[in-house]
């Protein structure tokens, strides 16, 4: 299992802290805007899937003989892609209700 993809996962988040999170503080020299840390989460949760559609071609093939494997990067890609919807919901649930708001 490849614990630094874990990393990404706590960007997306936005854990307090690290550096290019949403709620972290920002790289020096990097503007840090809000599109572009999406951007990233977005390309994050993309090369999770990729990777987990090359491994079961890889075990269906038979060229990969660790099914652990496979399953652990089946799960992480899964759980990457829940968390990203997760966070779309609750965006989409915040625009909604400032446009509710009366001015």
């Amino acid at each position: 299992m490849n614990i630094t993809s874990l990393a990404s996962v706590q960007n997306a988040i936005g854990a307090p802290g690290l550096p290019g999170a949403i709620g972290g503080t920002a790289q020096a020299g990097s503007p840090g805007s809000f599109g572009s840390t999406i951007r990233n989460a977005m390309d994050s949760i993309d090369q999770q899937q990729v990777a987990a559609d090359q491994e079961v071609a890889k075990t269906v093939a038979g060229e990969s003989p660790d099914l652990h494997r496979t399953m652990a990067t089946l799960q992480m890609a899964d759980l990457s892609f829940q968390l990203g919807l997760q966070i779309r919901n609750k965006m989409i649930d915040a625009y909604q209700q400032v446009m509710q708001m009366q001015v």
